[in-house]
């Protein structure tokens, strides 16, 4: 499994149009990726999930993936999240 915590910077927090761009990008994987915040997980494939969870900036988040390409999942949305300006 690969994993990698993030803090949301942008000032509305993790709203739709970030949300769906994060949503697709997990898509063009194999593996199970979620989203967790405050405890709670989702599937970061799923826009209603995600969205479900109402994350506003200055929140941490974790994404992990598990399955056979786990690495290059977390590695592709390090960088949609950073290229996206959603968070570091």
């Amino acid at each position: 499994m690969a994993q990698k915590v993030f803090t949301i910077t942008s000032d509305s927090g993790l709203h739709a149009r970030p949300a769906t761009v994060l949503v697709q990008a997990a898509g063009k994987f194999d593996s199970d990726i979620n989203l967790e915040y405050k405890g709670r997980s989702v599937n970061l494939k799923s826009i209603m999930g995600v969205m479900s969870l109402g994350i506003p900036s200055g929140s941490q988040i974790t994404i992990t993936a598990e399955g056979s390409d786990a690495d290059a999942a977390i590695e592709a949305l390090s960088e949609t999240i950073i290229k996206e300006g959603l968070g570091e």
